[in-house]
């Protein structure tokens, strides 16, 4: 059976009845955390939503007023998945999210013409592809694509685009001797029904369940962006197609002036100037590290030399490092005086150092752990690690002081 969103891909509101609407769940990811949403899995009598299939991702749209969030096939039926109940029985209106549905379909059809003259032009099968949310991405079994065949199959597949041939559905029953002369990669184990075979006429006959364009026109135009090394000696085509060649350019032009302004020159030399300010900038933190190493020395025998210093000593510095740190422990001796150090941001992450004598350092460390909210781990009179705050580092700094006066007395 097809769906009527097979039977005419460009329809885009249908009406037609409830069969059934029973309770359900619907997993799924939102900003990277998993949720389960309550709701009703609705099967209609026919529907205009087409299910995932084929590489293709599901329709979104609108049962009446109830917002369609996922669509599956189970057999010879469309189940939607709606937070709101519906009537069995009653008519509905089917809306379909037009923009996704045509993004898919230019994508999907877009698919199919360089699979086929991937094939037909190199002799490179398609093992798989994605449909992806911004570009797709079609598997060919080969290790590699030389940047002149890219080029060439550019240039075929916009040429066929121009010469508006027709893409026809065909409905085949099993038997048919033709299904054997369609490409496929096999059915599913519960198809029912005849085969439908999508045909870009002369190029390419391939069984698909998925919505297509009814002519290549319709593609407007095809990019392919390169090519990337794919898994067991395969590669991965990334592509766009259609609206989405043109929201790419947009977004490249947009990004293009951005440049212009930050960078003072046109866009042929953006690449140039870039090179510039990653050398300016390596050459400046060279610079900087050089600087910090040379304070970190200078503070410590600062610290040595002070007739009044006591014996214990505490800096907080944002811009420094482990390294500085090191140093300045190296340079004092923490055989005799207890090191307490930070740097980072004075109520935000950091890292900490506390050095001293080793029995004093094994008591202490894990008091400030708890105190700075960090982690971290201590040997041989040195304790140190991240901490997730360093807001409670004046009651590191009293807690320290105190237990100094303490030893010392």
């Amino acid at each position: 059976m097809a769906f009527q969103c097979q039977r005419d891909c460009y329809m885009k509101v249908f009406v037609t009845s409830v069969v059934s609407c029973c309770p359900a769940e619907l997993k799924q990811e939102v900003n990277g955390k998993k949720e389960t949403l309550k709701g009703f899995n609705v099967i209609l009598q026919d529907t205009v939503l087409f299910p995932e299939g084929g590489g293709q991702p599901d329709d979104r749209g609108l049962i009446g007023e109830a917002p369609v969030l996922k669509v599956t096939r189970q057999g010879p039926d469309a189940v939607h998945f709606v937070t709101s109940p519906v009537e069995v029985g009653q008519e509905v209106r089917v809306k379909v999210d037009w923009e996704r549905r045509f993004d898919h379909m230019q994508q999907h059809s877009g698919q199919h013409l360089i699979t086929a003259l991937a094939d037909s032009m190199f002799g490179y099968k398609t093992t798989s592809w994605d449909l992806g949310c911004h570009r797709s991405t079609i598997e060919l079994d080969t290790p590699t694509v030389k940047a002149a065949q890219l080029q060439e199959l550019e240039e075929a597949v916009n040429e066929k685009i121009r010469a508006h041939i027709p893409v026809n559905v065909q409905l085949l029953s099993l038997n048919d001797p033709a299904v054997e002369k369609v490409r496929s990669r096999g059915l599913p184990e519960d198809h029912a029904g005849p085969i439908r075979v999508v045909d870009i006429e002369g190029i390419d006959a391939n069984m698909c369940c998925g919505t297509h364009v009814k002519n290549l026109s319709h593609l407007q135009v095809i990019k392919l962006l390169g090519t990337e090394k794919g898994k067991k000696n395969k590669t991965n085509l990334i592509f766009l197609a259609g609206n989405r060649v043109l929201k790419y350019a947009e977004k490249s032009y947009s990004t293009e002036r951005s440049l212009v302004s930050l960078l003072k020159t046109g866009p042929d030399e953006h690449v140039q100037a870039v090179d510039k300010l990653q050398k300016s900038f390596k050459l400046l933190q060279k610079t900087n590290l050089s600087l910090l190493r040379d304070m970190a020395v200078f503070i410590a025998q600062n610290f040595m030399n002070n007739p009044e210093r006591g014996n214990f000593f505490s800096l907080h510095k944002k811009e420094g490092d482990n390294e500085f740190m090191n140093i300045i422990a190296n340079e004092i001796n923490t055989e005799e005086n207890l090191v307490f150090l930070t740097v980072g941001e004075e109520k935000g992450p950091g890292l900490f150092l506390l050095a001293g004598p080793s029995g004093q350092v094994t008591e202490l460390g894990p008091q400030i752990l708890e105190l700075l909210q960090g982690k971290g781990a201590g040997k041989n009179g040195r304790f140190q690690g991240k901490a997730n705050s360093l807001a409670k580092r004046e009651e590191v700094e009293a807690l320290l002081r105190q237990h100094c006066k303490h030893h010392s007395s």
